[in-house]
């Protein structure tokens, strides 16, 4: 295949390295240009002041063609220099329209010095055109006074003087007065958030897009490739970098479209105008009238003042974000040519993607290359880069080689949720997990997946994935949608999260603690969502749908009838940190109701994200993989761990530091970097949340006794019938679910009184036996029948 290439002299490299090269430190460029530009703003600032005060006294000075010099005192508080730059504002420029102009002059230095993100194309636009507008503006008021002559040619100041004097001749002084009023409105209407926004995105898609046209024109030069013997062909380099930047620049660009005021707090922080990530309204809402939709039931308004949290709690870590050298791709470049025609594989052109860790070089092989040569050299070639992470993979028309960057950067968990493409993306349970290795933010659906598993060695970002999974769930739901059955058998890893307890976490009637650490809790707990299960299949049964979602949209519409036990029914996360540790400690009590409820309960809403730091076949067993398609592997140690996780190398040739591996069906393995959220992040976001107003208690599951352990009631005094034993009965028959946790929930009692409650009830003939992991049925119908019993009772 004939290729043309155009030689590159040694004159020109030359030059390019001397480019290269830092002229100034631009840091200290821009302090100093911020402290001159702020210092300019106070001193335009007390000149014009100063002006408006003592304009006639020092007119004298301007006739005076060396007022510099002459022993003339101005009384402007500028002194002469003072005086002139106000005069020239005022006098010879806008008026009164002049006192807008230090404005941008502040804002200049506020972008300099970095003390908040500031447009200045916008503002200098609106600066400009506002300086004018109140010139003309304040002319035209002035001139029908006795101020018309103020600063020599009016308020307004020359410019507003003539353009004035020209409106008024044109169109008379009421045609001029409605001229001005509608310019004025303009002007206005200009300062809005959704004109701003369009305005910015307008610069932005010009400037990124003539930058973009002119590195791809310097970066498509053919340069001849170095130390390549005589028989390698000199081959086309064409590198396309995409801004590492660009996603942020996105997030930036979008912000102020989606401001959502915050409950305002005394913390400074709070008062402010946050961003949240909203859900997206699903089909079913959308379809609907507003009348139909003033009709549905909300279960937001049992708390009806929670506010999501703002993304404000969270960093951007905009500091530790690093730009890939061109010096880097150029090396890597060329050891990969280099390490491909010592085996004599030709190449035809390499494009780089850049990403925040690792940089993917798509290869175009000359013809009748095999893809299969290449990928069983994976190994030389990762020797010859002498880089970590390097992996070769099969892409679609060409072969990819991944390299790690010399200087990895950390992807924010915040950039990732403030993304325009994940608020845009229609899910029911959004997980936000981090950047791709072509820049683009990954996230998933845990509700379609339907499960997750994920590990990894000691240190390698498992914990970090965990949080991130929760943190981007605890953004985009309210706590009556979705509730978390955390197990930590270490103790430490969720225990932030004992904050949140009575907004989204779930546990058993008569457990001490919302975050369970016992391993017997644990089977007890994972036994009672296998009952939950049961019975959120039972109602799917009698409302007549197949899914969670269907239901929902039907009580949602008030299409199912609470009196018959039905109920909205939130998503139930369950998040399994080590589960290695429970397999040793349990076993098979363990894994059987895991197994359960990874085979049936994606229907009904419950899903499972399990993670372990131990990757080897008896934690990872068959009977888990078979039920977690869905996977997410950190490096590990070893090519067998890898394959243990993922039925595929991969995951030993990965980095650490949150580099990961992700697979789900119907989807190609992808390699992410997975989002940062810290420990101080998380206390933010969890302080934030637990401090409003929550449910009383967290959400209870149903109860579960051992089999084992289970008792008969014994003997029962009716006689000494609880206080609440009437209205305890009359729950138990409306809901017809003889349940201690529907008992203790209603009434607020514990769980110890519901369960001598539920004894009595049975010793009354009101619920049936105890029947183990199903819930006792309701041996009454109505309430004529049950006012009959309790009549009866009362002549014991």
């Amino acid at each position: 295949m004939a290729v043309s290439v155009k030689k590159t002299t040694n004159k020109k490299k030359k030059k390019k390295n001397e480019n290269n090269m830092p002229l100034v430190n631009t840091r200290a460029v821009r302090v100093v240009l911020g402290l001159f530009f702020g210092i300019l703003c106070v001193f335009t600032v007390i000149s014009l002041i100063s002006y408006v005060f003592t304009w006639a006294k020092d007119q004298s000075l301007i006739s005076n063609p060396n007022v510099i010099q002459n022993s003339f005192e101005a009384h402007n508080s500028g002194g002469k220099v003072g005086f002139l730059w106000a005069d020239f504002l005022i006098s010879k420029l806008f008026g009164i329209g002049a006192f807008i102009i230090p404005v941008f002059l502040g804002a200049v230095s506020v972008y300099c010095l970095r003390i908040k993100k500031v447009k200045l194309i916008r503002l200098f636009f609106i600066i400009l055109s506002g300086a004018i507008v109140f010139s003309v503006l304040f002319s035209y008021i002035f001139s029908f006074t006795s101020m018309d002559s103020m600063f020599g040619k009016g308020a307004g100041g020359s410019y507003g003087y003539f353009v004035n004097q020209w409106l008024c001749a044109m169109l008379g002084n009421v045609g001029a007065g409605g001229v001005l009023l509608l310019v004025l409105f303009i002007w206005l209407t200009l300062l809005s958030k959704k004109v701003a926004i369009k305005f910015d995105n307008i610069m932005f898609k010009t400037f990124h897009s003539r930058d973009k046209s002119d590195n791809k024109d310097i970066k498509s030069d053919v340069e001849q490739m170095e130390d390549m013997g005589p028989d390698v062909p000199e081959i086309i380099e064409e590198v396309v970098e995409e801004s590492d930047d660009e996603l942020r620049m996105e997030t930036e660009d979008n912000e102020k479209a989606e401001l959502i005021e915050q409950k305002k707090t005394t913390d400074v922080r709070d008062k402010e105008v946050e961003l949240v990530v909203e859900k997206n309204d699903n089909d079913f809402f959308s379809n609907l009238s507003e009348d139909e939709k003033a009709r549905l039931f909300d279960p937001r308004l049992d708390l009806p003042s929670y506010k999501q949290p703002p993304l404000s709690l969270l960093e951007d870590y905009r500091e530790q974000w690093y730009e890939v050298s061109r010096d880097e791709l150029d090396k890597n470049r060329i050891k990969i040519v280099n390490a491909l025609a010592n085996y004599k594989i030709k190449v035809d052109r390499i494009v780089a993607k850049m990403g925040p860790t690792v940089t993917l070089y798509k290869i175009k092989l000359a013809d009748g290359v095999r893809i299969a040569q290449v990928k069983r050299l994976e190994e030389d070639i990762a020797l010859s880069l002498a880089a970590k992470g390097v992996r070769v993979i099969t892409l679609t028309d060409a072969i990819g080689i991944e390299v790690a960057n010399e200087k990895p950067s950390i992807v924010a968990l915040k950039s990732v949720l403030n993304s325009p493409k994940f608020k845009a993306a229609d899910m029911e349970l959004p997980i936000a997990l981090g950047i791709t290795v072509t820049n683009e933010p990954f996230f998933i659906d845990l509700e379609k997946m339907p499960h997750l598993l994920i590990a990894g060695a000691t240190g390698m970002g498992k914990s970090v994935g965990l949080n991130a999974i929760i943190a981007s769930l605890l953004y985009t739901k309210h706590p009556s949608e979705m509730k978390f059955v955390m197990v930590d058998p270490k103790k430490v890893e969720l225990s932030l999260y004992y904050k949140i307890e009575k907004h989204f976490l779930a546990m058993l009637p008569d457990a001490d603690k919302a975050i369970i650490t016992d391993t017997q809790k644990v089977i007890f707990t994972l036994k009672s969502l296998c009952q939950e299960m049961e019975h959120r299949y039972d109602l799917l049964e009698m409302a007549d749908v197949r899914k969670i979602r269907e239901y929902n949209e039907k009580f949602l519409s008030r299409r199912l009838n609470p009196n018959k036990g039905h109920s909205f029914l939130p998503y139930i996360v369950v998040v399994i940190d080590e589960f290695a540790d429970l397999l040793i400690t349990a076993g098979r009590e363990i894994e059987e109701p895991i197994a359960r409820l990874a085979q049936k309960a994606r229907a009904v809403g419950i899903h499972l994200v399990i993670a372990t730091q131990r990757p080897t076949t008896d934690v990872i067993t068959g009977t888990i993989k078979a039920n977690f398609n869905s996977r997410i592997a950190f490096k590990v140690n070893s090519m067998v761990d890898s394959k243990t996780i993922l039925d595929q190398t991969g995951a030993n040739r990965l980095i650490g530091r949150g580099d990961m591996l992700v697979i789900s069906p119907g989807s190609d393995m992808t390699r992410v970097q997975c989002a940062l959220i810290d420990t101080q992040e998380i206390k933010n976001l969890t302080n934030y949340i637990g401090s409003q107003r929550g449910y009383s208690h967290a959400f209870y599951l149903p109860e579960y006794v051992d089999n084992d352990s289970a008792e008969g009631i014994g003997e029962v005094d009716l006689r000494k019938r609880d206080k609440l034993f009437e209205d305890a009965a009359k729950i138990v028959v409306q809901y017809q679910q003889g349940s201690t946790s529907l008992i203790q929930r209603k009434l607020n009692i514990g769980y110890a009184r519901s369960g001598r409650i539920i004894d009595q009830l049975e010793a009354a003939g009101i619920v049936g036996p105890f029947g183990g992991s199903k819930a006792r049925s309701v041996l009454v119908s109505d309430f004529d029948s049950l006012d009959k019993i309790i009549t009866s009772l009362d002549h014991y």
